[in-house]
């Protein structure tokens, strides 16, 4: 069975060296007080020891016993409840959560490292807490003060948990058509009555409550999108001491028979003039809902990191052990029957594509984070708006980026095994199965570059995508800093090429969809290129510290920059052949 070991060494640089994570922390005087690096360090520390002792263990046999559905009532595989016990008793789920009601602080930089242990452990397992911290942060950004005070300080326990119930079977990217209802009280509280589907975690064993965050239409709601509202429904419902009274009208319909995280209840939940609460104000319910579904999504970005940062560990593991052929320049291993696998060009290029590609995608989480804890914590208000117009931009990147390069990898680390790859024992053939939904729930990838281009860049005049270029500029353009000209040279043709579509889109509407895929693809490209530069910089400068470390930094910086970086110039060729050869062929003849 294959090990999960957490690319601590690897972390620590990123956080302490390339980003200087403790600096920015002692100039933040929230942050200040409670988190340096020492306490970082443990925390990561004890991290890798549940993902990597308690979680990954229970990955395939959570995969081949599933979740199960009867009666009413979902069971999670055997040792799930156990090891969610131990979990929470950690204070795990609280990690970054507000301390005024139970939760640990730590900042947003360190808590992706340690969703993507998380993921790489066992994705299944990790959706259950990471819904609930999605529920947690709506519900601090946007609930009254009582429903802070009575839900938050359980569900950061993590002996409540969340989720988020949006889609419904004819209402999926378009939620302004969903039909769930909401009737007002005398008491102030509402009815909640409709039907919700592939709700992540809508029914466990795990907890003893399960706090939905519904949305749904009061019964003078506008049409459309802005007459939705956000509402607190609880499974069991809550006593004025904090105590659980009786059941709520909610149940669990059945759950969903899926290609991958089979461990992971994805269920159909029932509101059946169910007692719900509303958050935020009336008809604006999908703007406090974006607060959790922006988490969610780089949650599940970091997703695809996970998965593969374990496929890449396999695969490694494999190559350096699976002997076939002798290498092209003759034979380097002579005492035994054939050479590693790992002297063959073709591995070398699925396994140097591989840890380029999620080493920087490690870094650009960690930028991402960065930047939310700037949003949140910097006392200094033209940085948190800066910051804050950055995570905006950023965040449909980090999902989908992530996420369709971590597929890729999934399935390259599946190629390294061969025949074996497509075989249960090895592992690889799960972490295919269960990364592939990361790239369609949150919103699918599609929706994400739609977002990035139409939204984020086009909807702006790229405002925001020039903040962000002029950091990789001004790095770029600083004395001495490696691939300075390539990488100047990839922001120019992103630059170039948004502001081509801006005026394309100016004359035909169908050139956002047309491009925004291959754009996506081509910032995330020039995106780690700056993080690999930056990366490179710091290991030129540390060499001698630790030479095999900073060594292997830098080939794979010169890796990423020779064989990847030169994909955005046929992404280019795409877009600029714009959208009429989508439209040459008639519905009828597809």
């Amino acid at each position: 069975m294959p090990e999960f070991n957490a690319p601590l060494r690897d972390m620590r640089f990123v956080l302490h060296e390339v980003f200087e994570a403790p600096a920015l922390w002692a100039r933040l005087p929230v942050l200040a007080d409670h988190v340096d690096a020492d306490t970082a360090d443990a925390i990561l520390e004890e991290a890798a020891k549940v993902t990597g002792q308690l979680i990954a263990p229970l990955n395939r046999s959570g995969d081949e016993e599933g979740a199960q559905w009867q009666a009413g009532q979902v069971s999670t595989p055997k040792g799930f409840k156990s090891a969610y016990d131990t979990y929470i008793e950690g204070g795990w789920v609280g990690l970054s959560g507000s301390p005024e009601f139970g939760g640990l602080g730590m900042p947003k930089m360190l808590a992706v490292q340690f969703e993507e242990m998380l993921y790489g452990a066992n994705s299944s397992f990790a959706l259950y807490s990471a819904l609930t911290s999605g529920a947690c942060l709506a519900i601090d950004a946007h609930a009254s003060h009582d429903l802070k005070s009575t839900y938050l300080p359980p569900l950061y326990e993590g002996r409540w948990a969340g989720s988020m119930c949006l889609t419904e079977a004819h209402s999926g990217t378009d939620l302004g058509i969903i039909r769930t209802r909401a009737e007002p009280q005398a008491d102030g509280s509402f009815n909640i009555s409709g039907s919700k589907i592939f709700i992540t975690g809508g029914d466990q064993d795990l907890t003893e409550n399960i706090i939905h965050l519904v949305l749904a239409r009061l019964p003078d709601a506008p049409a459309g999108p802005r007459g939705i509202s956000l509402f607190l429904v609880p499974k069991v419902l809550v006593n004025a001491d904090g105590s659980l009274g009786h059941g709520n009208a909610v149940s669990c319909g059945s759950i969903e028979h899926k290609m991958g995280i089979k461990a992971s209840a994805t269920c159909v939940i029932n509101f059946d003039a169910a007692r719900g609460w509303l958050i935020g104000e009336a008809n604006k319910g999908l703007a406090a809902m974006f607060t959790m579904m922006n988490y969610e999504r780089l949650s599940i970005g970091i997703q695809g990191i996970g998965c593969a940062e374990a496929s890449y560990q396999n695969a490694r593991t494999y190559a350096r052990e699976r002997l076939q052929s002798r290498a092209p320049t003759g034979a380097v291993a002579p005492d035994k029957m054939a050479d590693p696998i790992i002297v063959h060009p073709d591995v070398r290029r699925m396994l140097l594509s591989m840890k380029a590609m999620t080493e920087g995608g490690r870094a650009f989480a960690s930028y991402v984070g960065q930047q939310l804890d700037l949003a949140k914590f910097s006392t200094e208000p033209q940085e948190q708006q800066e910051a804050s117009a950055l995570v905006a931009l950023l965040t449909p990147v980090a999902k989908a980026f992530f996420t369709d390069t971590g597929f890729d990898s999934c399935v390259l680390g599946q190629q390294v095994f061969g025949g074996h790859g497509y075989i249960r024992e090895w592992g690889q053939e799960q972490l295919v199965r269960d990364v592939r939904i990361a790239q369609i729930y949150e919103g699918t990838n599609g929706i994400q570059a739609l977002d990035l281009l139409g939204r984020k860049v086009l909807a702006n005049g790229g405002v925001t995508l020039r903040m962000f270029t002029a950091q990789i500029r001004d790095f770029a353009t600083q004395p001495g800093k490696p691939y300075a000209s390539e990488l100047l040279e990839a922001v120019q043709r992103l630059e170039d090429l948004s502001d081509w579509l801006q005026a394309r889109a100016r004359v035909n509407p169908n050139e956002t969809g047309a491009a925004c895929v291959e754009y996506l693809h081509l910032f995330g490209y020039v995106a780690y290129a700056w993080l690999w530069a930056r990366m490179a910089d710091v290991a030129q400068r540390s060499l001698s510290a630790d030479p095999a470390f900073y060594s292997a930094k830098l080939a794979t910086a010169r890796f990423y920059f020779n064989r990847l970086l030169p994909r955005t110039l046929s992404l280019e060729q795409a877009i600029r052949a714009g959208s009429d050869s989508l439209f040459e062929l008639d519905a009828a003849n597809f």
